[in-house]
């Protein structure tokens, strides 16, 4: 049995699901964020691969601006997935936040990719 709050999440991530959807020229950023890591992942849902991740274990500390902590850490994966990306030749995307707020780390991800130039 879920609890209220992961029933909430759960509808809205599939109120979003319903309205977007990744192709192989501008693929799907999914968003998982857990309470000490954060996942990030360029889907093309229309092939059902994924086409790049990074994953904020692999992340190694470095310069995030104004970031601290875990907010600095998803900068920095934003960062790695915008260069992975761009090595493959994806620069427009579609953004999913899986239900989340657009707000501190998923937003934080969000800048470190728009910044290494990822097009949302």
């Amino acid at each position: 049995m879920l609890n209220k709050k992961s029933l909430k999440l759960e509808r809205r991530k599939n109120r979003i699901r319903a309205k977007i959807s990744g192709t192989a020229e501008k693929p799907r950023l999914n968003v998982h964020r857990s309470l000490t890591n954060i996942f990030a992942q360029l889907i093309d849902d229309v092939a059902g691969k994924t086409l790049v991740s990074v994953h904020s274990k692999k992340i190694k500390p470095g310069e995030a601006k104004e970031y601290k902590g875990k907010t600095a850490l998803a900068y920095l994966v934003g960062k790695e997935i915008a260069t992975q990306a761009k090595a493959k030749g994806i620069t427009k995307i579609v953004f999913d936040r899986a239900g989340n707020k657009y707000h501190g780390r998923i937003a934080a991800l969000a800048e470190g990719a728009r910044e290494n130039g990822l097009i949302f």
